[in-house]
This record gives structure tokens, sequence and C-alpha cells, in this order.
């Protein structure tokens, strides 16, 4: 694996992790500041507690990274990619979209 590979593995665990825990602040600073909040606009995200949460997938995609992760909620399960681009020298989600679970990748 490489360098950029880990980094982005661990920079992208880190951020569900502040999803899993309600670490809204932290969770945003990882994100493109310019893009909320329409980031968020038709996209069912976690909301208040999280029972647990599973990535599915963390891959490249030309010049960017993807994360997926299906998070367990008490309203259900949601099924949610991130869209990574390089701002200023570090990885920030910069769009999100939902899937299926299951249909993942």
């Amino acid at each position: 694996m490489s360098t950029e590979s880990q980094e982005f593995y661990e920079l992208y665990r880190r951020h569900v992790r502040y999803v899993l825990d309600g670490d809204v602040r932290a969770s945003l600073a990882d994100m493109v500041q310019e893009n909320i909040p329409q980031v968020f606009q038709g996209v069912t995200v976690p909301r208040g507690k999280v029972d647990s949460l599973r990535i599915v997938d963390i891959r490249p995609e030309g010049d960017r990274w993807v994360g997926e992760t299906v998070y367990d909620t008490p309203q259900g399960r949601i099924g949610l990619r991130s869209i990574w681009e390089l701002h200023d020298g570090s990885w920030k989600a910069a769009a999100l979209e939902n899937f299926l679970p299951g249909e993942e990748g």
C-alpha cells in the first residue's frame, strides 16, 4: 500500500469514527467548507445516535478518493458515499451521495 493510500485510509477511518461518536464539529472540519450546506442537500446522513458502522469500500478514482460506509442508526441503515478532493494540501470531503446498503462499489 502506498503512503498516500495509507494516509487516506487512516483519515477516512478517523472521519467515520467522528460520525459514530457524534462529533459533528470534527466531522464537518473534514469537509470542503465552501461546499457546506449544499453538500447535504438531498442526502440522508446520520443525525444523532449511530449504533454501529461498517466501512465497505475505500478507493481512488482518478485524482479523488471515495469512501463508502454503512451506518446503523435508530432510524434505519444509511449507505453514505463521500467523495474527497485535495484542497490546499489536505484531503477534504467535497460531496456526499447515498447508496443502498448491499449495492456499494
